[in-house]
C-alpha cells in the first residue's frame, strides 16, 4: 500500500525552529520528485519545497532562506527544517510527489506558530 506519514509539527514560538518528516512506503521513493505542501486555515494549499533526485532544490519565496528540504532515499524519507519560523507559517503541513497525487495526501502535521 502506497502511503505517506507526516510527523514533527507542533507548537512553537516566533524565531524557533521545527523538523518536519515524511516516511514514504509503497512507493520507488528515490525518482519522485517530493514536496512539501501546506494548508493555512481559508487558504489553498500551496507548495513550499520541492527536491529532485537531479537538480537543485527549490523553495517559495515565502520560505527562502528559512527551511531546507531535504532526503534519505536509504530511509524513504523527505525532511522539511524549518527555521525562523514565522506566525504566517502556521498551516498543516503535507508531504507529497511534485506534482502531487491525489491518493497520497495524509493527514498532515500541525505546525502553529505563536507570536
Amino acid at each position: 500500500q502506497v502511503q505517506l506519514v507526516e510527523s514533527g509539527g507542533g507548537l512553537v514560538q516566533s524565531g524557533g525552529s521545527l523538523r518536519l518528516s515524511c516516511a514514504a512506503s509503497g512507493i520507488i521513493f528515490s525518482i519522485n520528485p517530493m514536496g512539501w505542501y501546506r494548508q493555512a486555515p481559508g487558504k489553498q494549499r500551496e507548495l513550499v519545497a520541492t527536491i529532485f533526485s537531479t537538480v537543485p532544490t527549490n523553495y517559495a519565496d515565502s520560505v527562502k532562506g528559512r527551511f531546507t528540504i531535504s532526503r534519505d532515499n536509504a530511509k524513504n524519507t523527505v525532511y522539511l527544517q524549518m527555521n525562523s519560523l514565522k506566525p504566517e507559517d502556521t498551516a498543516v503541513y503535507y508531504c507529497n510527489t511534485v506534482p502531487p497525487r491525489g491518493t497520497l495526501w495524509g493527514q498532515g502535521t500541525q505546525v502553529t506558530v505563536s507570536s
